[in-house]
């Protein structure tokens, strides 16, 4: 719907609450265009006061109207005719002959869009005549159903101002209908209505029976009953409630209940029904499978992080400085890759935030080193979220420059700053680590250090991210070193 937004916003004079109210009517009408087995077309008055199609839906229900899309289109002649009295007369207005689309016969039908006090667009409602029918007891339903909602579009009650439904989302027509009178009995239930009553337990009669007396029986929680019977009545008495789902028999079933009040007279709701058994099903399996990922990850975390404990006790009671250094080298590898493993280990998916764990990282590198009292060490930029795998090779990398910056850049010195610079676009990250140290050494390259860490930061960035990596001395005027990184992320997010 955002095209339609910018579409109006663009080409007419509607205000914000208006072009809202019609983003709302797109939300709900595959309901109307099913019931009435008929193309809608939205058409607003733009420049120079024509009618431009700006948006279409056909039906599920029967066949469409036009072979071809009409949203772009100008209305012109006995159609621009009928249009006209709706926009300017606020009532619903129907050809009195079909019109011809080449070899299909089509009525068409307007009905003035209302809101508030004025009429902001018309709908068009343009029906394929061809092959047409003696209707049975189901599309007679239908039709009164559709006839009733137009009214209530001409009124200005439907949708409601309190609706949100997303456009096709929701239990469609097809799924099962029923129709419920004033006092919340069933008038009229479809087969696929009867179909989701039987799934859920129900064995006796359903028309004439109150919706809340058929669940109450059968509902697995009763608080479902009753809920479902409150909403019912919330729909009758003119509110847009929510969906409800009630299970029972080892089926769940969606009901959406919907005011039917033309011209302001109560005469029920629709109630739309769809059987979610094996859609809940399924996302109970995902769930299922999100939290066995997510213990993993945890204990994957408590297990890095007993081995990050084990080489600092180990680190401890080792008295030759380059075994220490070596040993508290690898607890903090370690403790580098956990950080990415607790952040999977509370999230839904394989992403990480990694501004986060970059964050945590910098804090844990400062009190590890504790160079807290004389080097500023700070993000700018945002990462953003990186999937697993990703992740887990950057923060090593990270990890391994912005140790090497706080153990060679300020040797000798009171103080400095360390900073980790992220810049994104859609395709590629870029990574810099500056510090404002004494430099590089002469002659350095970082295809011929011999430093673990180095080594093994080329090997990740060339294997592991696919990326590239150089460490050079910072741009004229500026004292220190920068390590520039850039990961392409088409390759990860593929």
């Amino acid at each position: 719907m955002a095209a339609l937004t910018e579409l109006l916003a663009r080409r007419s004079s509607l205000d914000d609450e208006q072009v809202r109210h019609l983003q709302q009517l797109v939300g709900e009408w595959q309901l109307l265009a099913d019931l009435s087995f008929a193309d809608l077309l939205l058409w607003v008055e733009v420049d120079e006061g024509r009618l431009l199609c700006v948006a279409q839906c056909r039906p599920t229900t029967g066949p469409t109207a036009y072979l071809y899309d009409q949203v772009g289109d100008i209305a012109d002649g006995a159609r621009e005719a009928t249009m006209r009295v709706s926009l300017g007369e606020g009532r619903i207005c129907r050809e009195t002959d079909p019109d011809w689309d080449g070899d299909l016969p089509i009525r068409r039908e307007s009905i003035p869009i209302r809101y508030k006090d004025d009429v902001i667009a018309v709908l068009g409602r343009d029906s394929n005549l061809a092959g047409i029918r003696t209707p049975s007891q189901l599309e007679l339903v239908y039709l009164q159903s559709a006839s009733d909602l137009s009214v209530m579009v001409a009124d200005g009650t439907f949708p409601g101002s309190d609706s949100d439904v997303e456009e096709g989302g929701g239990p469609r027509v097809g799924d099962g209908l029923l129709r419920v009178e004033r006092d919340g009995t069933i008038l009229y239930a479809s087969p696929n209505g009867l179909s989701a009553f039987r799934r859920l337990g129900v064995t006796g009669p359903v028309v004439g029976e109150p919706v809340a007396t058929l669940t109450s029986t059968v509902a697995d929680d009763p608080f479902d009953a009753s809920d479902l019977a409150q909403a019912v009545q919330d729909a009758i008495d003119g509110g847009s409630p929510l969906s409800i789902e009630v299970e029972g028999g080892g089926a769940t079933v969606l009901f959406r209940a919907l005011p039917l009040r033309p011209r302001g007279d109560t005469l029920g709701a629709l109630v739309l029904m769809q059987d979610v058994t094996e859609l809940r099903r399924r996302d109970r399996a995902l769930m299922s499978k999100d939290a066995t990922i997510r213990e993993i990850h945890h204990r994957v975390k408590n297990n890095l992080q007993t081995v990050a404990a084990l080489l600092r006790l180990q680190a401890r009671r080792v008295t030759v400085p380059e075994a220490r250094t070596a040993l508290e080298e690898s607890m903090r590898r370690v403790s580098s890759i956990a950080l990415v493993h607790e952040t999977l280990s509370v999230s839904m998916d394989e992403e990480v935030d990694f501004d986060e764990i970059v964050d945590r990282l910098l804090g844990m590198l400062v009190d590890l080193t504790g160079s807290g009292d004389r080097l500023t060490i700070r993000r700018e930029g945002s990462f953003g979220d990186l999937p697993a795998e990703t992740a887990t090779a950057l923060v090593l990398v990270l990890t391994e420059l912005v140790q090497n910056a706080i153990e060679h850049a300020f040797q000798d010195r009171a103080g400095g700053e360390v900073v980790v610079e992220a810049g994104r676009v859609p395709a590629r990250l870029t990574v810099r680590v500056l510090d404002d140290g004494r430099g590089l050494p002469p002659g350095f390259s970082i295809e011929r250090s011999d430093r673990l860490g180095l080594q093994i930061v080329r090997t990740l960035v060339g294997a592991e991210l696919s990326g590239t990596i150089e460490i050079r001395p910072r741009a004229a005027g500026s004292a220190g070193t920068e390590a520039v990184i850039v990961v392409p992320l088409a390759r990860q997010s593929g």
